[in-house]
């Protein structure tokens, strides 16, 4: 409202409210809520209507409950804006027999969603993907690169592990091996950055640190990986690559507990699958999703392929089994032109994707599992101290932090830079995801949960702004065990 360019917050909400006023809905069973969504690629409509669904014993008379969510952003240049909001309201009531819409898959939490099967074919078919829009995936970060790239964040990270190996080395308590971990390695980038650094920092206290260290890169993406190892192939005799799910990293590097004296990740929380939850006068609700092609869409991925818009959802799926270049060999007819035609079809699909949502009442927050051995229940402080409010449970960020704790060394340290949501009030004042970054999904993070998870494991937890690049919205998490 007091931008160089002001929204008409008035001619928004007045158009909101004429079309909610000349519907059949109830008025006192429908919340409308605002958001500005900043991601300029996401998953929803200006206007969403999400059915909310109480306890069976709480519903009065079946009276169907709704909220109506509105993105400012859009909504603010739209020209049918109020035709847009009686269409919504009038596809909710009417239920998807109405809508025309093609879905990909039933009800079900986030985290389960099928978005998070094409956020996992980006990764695994990255390739194909950059081949087609002529760019590599970390030109898309704001900027058009990773802050882990910094030197002097490299620099300020590597001084502070040598201090702590000088001190164990003056016990004559440091290990021979000594081991840092990074998880996410992407294309290397960073891990050229911080190996370079280490060698300069190393000639400068004249150490023998670099003869003993073990470098492990580990990754989701094979693709990735085979070009960590070509960015670094200088420092190759003290790295190691290894295809990991970031999720259980004990699965694979279970030999590195208790060992590990850095465990760095960077930008890979954000693109974990992920649950959210709501607080609505009391009452606690899962997000249900749907994933879903809209009608007009649908129309034209059929007009592609010589298809019909009810077979779409289908070629999706065999899309999602077995990547573009298999799809291409098993469906030629449809793609002519090869896995560029398949990726064309990939990139029009996840364009095209939208989500429907609802709100299910939860009978209890201790019988909601985050993650193994994370119970709902750690939640219960973040949401009273707070009022209606939706936010992330980060699972997979959740998953990821406590399997990856174990492997710390007494003396080491977890280093994660992300975008955080260090204050869980700051989920009251803006939207924080799902968007699409490129040709994933990308969420901030629940600090606030990973802290307190954290804290009850017997480590500590803190937060720090970014310090090597202004205006960055990076925060770096800090976990050691406790003293």
């Amino acid at each position: 409202m007091r931008a160089k360019t002001p929204v008409d917050l008035g001619a928004i909400l007045s158009q909101v409210t004429a079309a909610a006023r000349d519907s059949t809905v109830d008025l006192t069973r429908l919340r409308i809520v605002c958001d500005w969504v900043q991601y300029r690629q996401n998953f929803r409509n200006v206007v969403d209507v999400r059915h909310i669904i109480p306890f069976a014993l709480q519903a009065k008379d079946g009276v169907d409950v709704y909220e109506m969510a509105v993105d400012m952003r859009r909504a603010s240049t739209a020209e049918d804006l109020e035709a847009q909001v009686t269409q919504a309201l009038n596809e909710a009531a009417a239920g998807e027999a109405a809508n025309g819409h093609q879905y990909l898959e039933d009800w079900r939490p986030n985290s389960q969603s099928v978005i998070w099967d094409f956020n996992g074919l980006y990764w695994g078919s990255l390739g194909h993907w950059e081949e087609a829009t002529g760019q590599e995936y970390e030109q898309a970060l704001p900027g058009g690169e990773s802050d882990a790239r910094n030197s002097a964040a490299a620099r300020e990270i590597i001084e502070g592990l040598f201090d702590v190996w000088d001190k164990l080395a003056e016990r004559k308590a440091l290990p021979e091996d000594l081991h840092v971990l990074e998880l996410g390695v992407g294309n290397g980038n960073q891990a050229k950055v911080w190996l370079d650094e280490f060698v300069k920092i190393e000639r400068e206290r004249h150490t023998d640190y670099y003869r003993r260290l073990h470098y492990l890169m580990a990754d989701y993406s094979a693709h990735v990986l085979e070009r960590a190892r070509e960015n670094v192939k200088e420092h190759a005799a003290r790295c190691s690559s290894l295809v990991m799910d970031a999720r259980v990293p004990t699965q694979t590097l279970g030999f590195l507990r208790s060992k590990a004296f850095l465990i760095y990740i960077s930008n890979v929380y954000d693109n974990l699958p992920t649950d959210e939850i709501v607080r609505i006068g009391g009452q606690t609700y899962l997000v249900e999703v749907r994933a879903y092609i809209p009608p007009k869409e649908a129309q034209e991925l059929a007009d592609m392929l010589k298809a019909t818009p009810a077979e779409i959802p289908g070629l999706t799926h065999r899309l999602l089994q077995l990547g573009p270049e298999l799809l291409a060999n098993a469906l030629s007819d449809r793609f002519p032109g090869g896995v560029g035609d398949a990726v064309a079809f990939w990139q029009k699909v996840w364009d095209s994707v939208r989500l429907e949502e609802r709100y299910v009442a939860i009978e209890g927050l201790d019988t909601y599992m985050i993650a193994d051995g994370v119970r709902g229940e750690v939640l219960r402080p973040i949401l009273t101290a707070i009022g209606d409010v939706r936010m992330h449970i980060s699972n997979g960020a959740a998953a990821s932090f406590m399997d990856s704790l174990p492997l710390l060394h007494p003396f080491g340290q977890l280093l994660c830079q992300d975008i955080f949501v260090t204050d869980a009030s700051a989920y009251e004042r803006s939207f924080r995801g799902p968007g699409k970054y490129d040709g994933s999904v990308v969420n901030w993070v629940n600090g606030s949960l990973l802290a307190a998870i954290g804290r009850r494991n017997g480590y500590e937890v803190e937060y720090e702004t970014f310090q090597h690049r202004g205006g960055s919205n990076i925060i770096t998490l800090k976990a050691r065990v406790q003293e």
